[in-house]
C-alpha cells in the first residue's frame, strides 16, 4: 500500500479575509489622542477658575457676566462631551486591536463600576478633602454610561448609532416629566434626566445629581458608532463634514428658538436665547446652552466643532512642538484627571496662605460645599497663570506614566487608570 500524506492546503483568500476581519491590528490614532489631550488641558482651566475665583456669581448669569469670563467658561464646555464621545470611540478601536465584543462589554462594565467607585472615593476626596462625597459628577456619569454601554455594544452597529442619535436628539422632549409625577420611579428619573437630589434616606443623606445619565449614554453610544469611520482612508473628510453639519444644525436650531435647550436644570442656561442690552450679551445668550443635563443645543454646539478639529488633527505633526506635549495628556487622561484636581486644590490652599486670605474653608469642602468667604480669590489673569502652572507641573508625571504603560502593555489593569 502506498502511504498517503496529508499536506495542509494553503489558506484561501476567503479564510484570510475572515481572520483579518475578526482581529485586524491598527496603531493608535494620534488625532484621537490629540483631541483628548486638548480637552484635558482646557478642562483644568475651568477647575482652576472654580477654586481660585473671587467672583460670587456664575459665568452663565447674564445679569452679571462679561465677555472674557463667559469665554473662559464656554470653551471648557467641550471637555465632557468630547471625553464621553472618545470613550466610546476608543472602545470600538480596541475591537480592531484584537478584543472581542464580549471582552469590550466586560471592560465597559468593570471599568464603569471602577469609575463610579473612584468618583465616590479618590476623586470625591480630591474635590472636597472630605468623605463621603455627595455628588454625582462627570466621572460618575461616565462610569454608569459605560455600564449601560456594556449591554449596548452587543447590538448591531446600526442600532447603536440609531439609539445614540435618538437619545441626543429626542431627550429634551422629556424635559417636562417631573420626578414627583412618577411615584417610586421618581428617584430613578432624577438619576437619568434631572439635575436634583436623589435621596437615599430623606432628609438625612442624598446624592446631588450634577450629571444626569441619559444624554451622556447617547453621546458614548454615538462615539462607539463613529469608530468604524476612523478606519476609513477618507476619515478626515468624513469627520469634517459631519462636524460641519452638526455645527450648522446648532446654529439653525438655536436660531429658531423652538426646541433643544431644555426647560429644567441649571437656572442660567435654560430655554431660548433673547436679545440683550448689548451685542456681547446677546451673543452670550445665544451660546449659553444648558449643560446640566446636556441639551441638544449644547451637544451640537460642542461635538460639531470637536469633530472638525479631529479632522484637522489628522494632518498635525505630533512628533514635535506643543502637539507632542498635549499628546502626553491625551494618552493618560484618567491619571491626569485625578492628579490635576489634587494639585489645584492644594495650590488653592497654599496660595491663600501666601496671600493672607481665608484658607481653612478650602480644607473642609472648598467651593463644592461652601460659598467662598469675603476676601478670598483672584481675577482672571491670575487664574490663567495658575492654570498654566498646573498643566506644566503635570507634564513630567504624565509622561512618566505614559511611558510606564507602554513598557507594561501586558499589565491589563493599567487600562483602568
Amino acid at each position: 500500500k502506498v502511504a498517503t500524506i496529508a499536506i495542509p492546503s494553503a489558506p484561501t483568500t476567503a479564510s484570510i479575509s475572515q481572520t483579518t476581519a475578526i482581529k485586524p491590528q491598527i496603531a493608535r490614532l494620534t488625532s484621537v489622542d490629540l483631541l483628548r489631550g486638548v480637552v484635558m488641558v482646557i478642562m483644568a482651566l475651568d477647575h482652576t477658575r472654580d477654586f481660585f475665583t473671587y467672583l460670587r456669581f456664575q459665568p452663565e448669569d447674564l445679569s452679571q457676566t462679561y465677555g472674557a469670563l463667559f469665554l473662559t467658561r464656554v470653551i471648557t464646555h467641550y471637555c465632557a462631551p468630547v471625553f464621553s464621545l472618545l470613550a466610546g470611540t476608543g472602545a470600538f478601536l480596541a475591537t480592531r486591536r484584537g478584543k472581542t465584543v464580549s471582552e469590550i462589554s466586560r471592560y465597559f462594565w468593570t471599568r464603569g463600576l471602577w469609575l463610579v467607585f473612584l468618583e465616590m472615593t479618590v476623586v470625591g476626596f480630591a474635590w472636597t478633602f472630605q468623605l463621603p462625597f455627595r455628588k454625582g459628577a462627570v466621572i460618575w456619569a461616565l462610569g454608569w454610561s459605560m455600564v449601560a454601554m456594556s449591554l449596548i455594544v452587543r447590538l448591531p452597529m446600526r442600532w447603536i448609532a440609531t439609539l445614540g442619535i435618538g437619545i441626543i436628539a429626542g431627550h429634551n422632549l422629556l424635559d417636562g416629566v417631573s420626578p414627583n409625577s412618577l411615584g417610586w420611579f421618581g428617584g430613578i428619573w432624577t438619576i437619568l434626566h434631572v439635575r436634583d437630589t436623589f435621596w437615599i434616606k430623606q432628609p438625612i443623606f442624598g446624592l446631588f445629581i450634577m450629571y444626569p445619565l441619559l444624554p451622556w449614554i447617547g453621546v458614548m453610544a454615538c462615539g462607539y458608532a463613529l469608530g468604524p469611520l476612523l478606519l476609513r482612508p477618507d476619515r478626515k473628510k468624513l469627520f469634517f463634514r459631519i462636524g460641519l453639519v452638526l455645527t450648522i444644525a446648532f446654529l439653525v436650531l438655536r436660531g429658531i428658538n423652538l426646541y433643544g435647550n431644555g426647560t429644567a436644570g441649571y437656572p442660567f442656561s435654560i430655554g431660548p436665547w433673547h436679545t440683550q442690552s448689548s451685542g456681547i450679551l446677546t451673543l452670550i445668550s445665544f451660546f449659553n446652552t444648558q449643560k446640566y443635563p446636556p441639551s441638544l443645543d449644547y451637544l451640537l454646539m460642542t461635538l460639531g466643532p470637536a469633530l472638525m478639529v479631529l479632522a484637522w488633527f489628522e494632518r498635525v505633526n505630533a512628533e514635535k512642538g506643543l502637539a507632542r506635549a498635549v499628546l502626553v495628556y491625551g494618552r493618560v487622561p484618567m491619571f491626569y484627571y485625578i492628579l490635576h484636581i489634587y494639585l489645584i486644590h492644594i495650590m488653592a490652599f497654599v496660595v491663600a496662605l501666601l496671600f493672607h486670605q481665608p484658607a481653612t474653608w478650602i480644607l473642609h469642602g472648598a467651593y463644592v460645599y461652601h460659598a467662598a468667604p469675603d476676601g478670598y480669590g483672584h481675577g482672571l489673569p491670575f487664574i490663567y497663570l495658575m492654570w498654566i502652572t498646573v498643566v506644566a507641573i503635570l507634564y513630567l508625571p504624565c509622561r512618566w506614566y505614559m511611558n510606564f504603560k507602554k513598557e507594561h502593555r501586558d499589565w491589563n489593569w493599567l487600562s483602568y487608570l
